[in-house]
């Protein structure tokens, strides 16, 4: 009696599978705002500390405002003076006007002191825009996040001296959301974008070592040419990113989503061997000898492959110990033929 030779099989499986394209992105920060001053002075006040997440509208830095204060003071000044002189020359000019009906005054003295209210009235003008714009500048030394996001390094620290424009203060990234990027040849452009009109295509951006729990988002963009050079697309992806599990230039895996493969047979791709005539599997019959069976390879995940053609759901097939078989082998399982765990997709 032949001596049955140990195996470990598992049971062909008929799922629901999707069709995904697999490829590595890098993640985005959904903006980016670098944070500069607008006006010169000394950074009196930092209110917020490194790494801190800040809202729009939260007050980041304080220049001394001082200097600031003192020149408003001063133009406002200067439109009191200018205004009250300008009152007193409108006051002239109707008295003047009044007298030159009644023949007192010339038309020459008349238009001196109507020469004179307008220059006071242009005097008060300037003077009013001059007040409008130290009033801007002093407000420019409350510096306020403009978006949502989370503060990077500061660049300059309290008490240093900082130049309008010239002096990136900190960088703010607004992570949620967050976008992640990745690239695909070309050839897969025209199904992708088939299915994307259709409906929204799923995307999962899978941090390394952290495989159990990817996080989802949705394809948005497609750019609008092709790179000459390397024959890719960029794509981008829009994930909620409420945990901050995707954090900005970090390298992730990706998978969209195309469609569903519905009913088909999967195995362990472990159980696929190759010989002269192509991929074959060892199917264990109910006498517990093995065939040797030719399939049909379909798409791939993971450690899962679909098998198009060839097997049947609830067959079982040798996953380990293949090296010693041949057709028609006695086996003995070793293993509880358990079904297969859902991966959730496929490679294509």
């Amino acid at each position: 009696m032949p001596t049955s030779l140990p195996v470990t099989v598992a049971v062909a499986e008929q799922n629901d599978v999707p069709i995904q394209i697999r490829t590595i992105g890098n993640v985005e920060a959904y903006s980016t705002v670098l944070v500069k001053t607008r006006v010169e002075g000394e950074l009196s006040h930092v209110y917020f500390k490194e790494g801190q997440e800040v809202k729009k509208g939260d007050l980041l830095f304080m220049i001394d405002s001082r200097p600031f204060k003192a020149l408003l003071r001063q133009f406002e000044a200067n439109l009191a003076r200018d205004t009250a002189q300008m009152k007193k020359a409108e006051a002239d000019v109707r008295r003047y006007e009044e007298l030159l009906k009644s023949g007192v005054v010339s038309k020459q003295e008349y238009d001196q002191y109507r020469t004179n209210f307008e220059a006071l009235s242009a005097t008060v003008r300037a003077d009013e825009a001059a007040v409008v714009n130290a009033k801007l500048q002093l407000g420019y030394c409350h510096i306020r996040s403009p978006i949502n996001g989370r503060i990077g390094r500061i660049e300059v620290n309290q008490g240093n001296i900082v130049k309008d424009i010239d002096t990136i203060l900190v960088t703010i990234n607004q992570t949620k959301p967050i976008y992640v990027t990745f690239f695909l040849p070309e050839q897969e452009l025209s199904e992708v974008r088939r299915h994307m009109a259709q409906k929204d295509l799923k995307v999962e951006a899978i941090v390394p070592n952290d495989e159990m729990n990817p996080a989802a988002g949705k394809l948005t963009f497609i750019n609008n040419e092709v790179n000459k050079s390397t024959g890719t697309i960029l794509l981008k992806a829009l994930f909620a990113n409420e945990d901050e599990s995707l954090w900005p230039r970090q390298f992730v895996n990706v998978a969209l989503t195309l469609t569903i493969q519905y009913d088909a047979v999967v195995i362990p791709s472990r159980a696929i061997q190759i010989g002269q005539e192509g991929h074959y599997v060892f199917v264990v019959r109910s006498d517990f000898t093995v065939e040797s069976r030719p399939v049909v390879l379909g798409n791939r995940f993971h450690q899962e492959t679909v098998i198009t053609k060839g097997l049947r759901p609830g067959e079982k097939v040798v996953i380990d110990g293949q090296f010693q078989l041949a057709h028609g082998s006695k086996v003995e399982i070793k293993n509880n033929t358990e079904p297969l765990a859902q991966n959730g997709g496929m490679d294509r």
